[in-house]
């Protein structure tokens, strides 16, 4: 009895070993299939299933699902929004070395107030010419905001994120004409020129991972934010020039994603109404429409300036947008937001050209 003790024992442990050996294998064969096959019921607009789909794949370890299931708790979409679950799966994914995700877990470390965790993911995909981490680096670059400041670099980022065609790069790009010394500005599009010459990444990738090439779109993206009802950015508000030029305010990031240009402006009167079509300001996007007008309905109430203005409500694919105008100039515009952000602090204000 006891040899044979002996010998069965090994057996019935080797039988343990094999049935392991066999759930690893098929733990560590391609999952590209499933994960496309939630990509298909996110596609057909069933979120729920897709979640379902991709967790048990993100919970192996599958860098893609686990990108997927970012997103879906970025957005929403099948899931409560839920920016710090969305952080750690996009966490999990690119610390595996998924590009989409090293994207989101920088653009999502910024919101989410970790802007000294979010510095080297930033650089990470602004050096893979990716324009959303332009616009935010840049931006902390204009500023010194958890990094040294650097004027040039950051003219060389926002013309570069401009350049890819996204209009929040553009706008902010913009500002910064206003107020960046022309020889600065020289420099930055020389370097400009040099980041475009190296750029290894092109601007157009997809929202979901895993879905071969059937490209998929999923939703507009913001460019500093994953809150899902609000398209807000960094935007400008007034410091201290840091030249021995002559004292003037000029634009710094604020988490209140405003511009606020010169202050003391505030007693000149309502902004001028254009004639025809005109400049606009917006104050973000939803995607219940009835939000956008009672958000109106609160600025109206606080700010007179507003008193004069017609709001639009802009659809978007999903979202409705906030805008009120016509207004004469960007100036104005840009007079209006800051009047906007003194009577309701924190509201998204951008100027939005004709």
């Amino acid at each position: 009895m006891i040899k044979r003790d002996k010998i069965e024992r090994p057996a019935v442990a080797r039988g343990f070993l094999i049935a392991a050996g066999l759930l690893a294998m098929a733990a560590s064969l391609p999952a590209s299939a499933d994960v496309k096959a939630g990509v298909d019921a996110w596609s057909r607009g069933e979120y729920k299933k897709a979640v379902e789909s991709w967790r048990p794949l993100a919970i192996a370890g599958d860098a893609d699902a686990q990108f997927n299931l970012g997103q879906a708790y970025k957005l929403g979409r099948g899931v409560p929004v839920d920016l710090a679950l969305a952080e750690e799966w996009y966490r999990k994914a690119a610390m595996q070395g998924h590009i989409q995700a090293e994207d989101a877990y920088g653009l999502t470390l910024f919101q989410n107030n970790k802007r000294t965790e979010a510095v080297a993911w930033l650089e990470r995909s602004a050096a893979r010419s990716e324009p959303r981490a332009q616009l935010v680096l840049g931006t902390m670059l204009f500023n010194g905001d958890s990094v040294k400041k650097d004027w040039v670099r950051a003219y060389a980022l926002l013309t570069r994120s401009a350049a890819s065609g996204l209009p929040q790069g553009a706008q902010t790009l913009a500002q910064m004409d206003q107020y960046i010394p022309s020889d600065v500005r020289q420099q930055g599009i020389a370097l400009a020129r040099q980041y475009e010459a190296a750029a290894d990444r092109p601007h157009d990738t997809p929202d979901l991972a895993g879905q071969g090439s059937s490209g998929v779109r999923g939703t507009e993206l913001p460019a500093s934010t994953y809150a899902g009802d609000s398209d807000t950015r960094p935007a400008l508000a007034a410091q201290k020039q840091p030249t021995k030029r002559p004292v003037k305010p000029v634009p710094v990031l604020q988490a209140s994603n405003a511009i606020e240009p010169p202050a003391q402006r505030g007693s000149e009167g309502p902004p001028p109404a254009a004639v025809g079509k005109g400049w606009r300001v917006q104050f973000g996007a939803f995607r219940d429409a009835g939000n956008a007008r009672g958000l109106w309905q609160q600025l109206q109430a606080k700010v007179g300036m507003l008193g004069p203005l017609k709001p639009y409500y802009v659809p978007s694919g999903t979202l409705t947008k906030l805008q009120a105008g016509p207004i004469a100039t960007r100036a104005d515009a840009a007079r209006l937001c800051s009047d906007v952000q003194q009577g309701v602090p924190g509201t998204p204000c951008v100027p939005i050209a004709p």
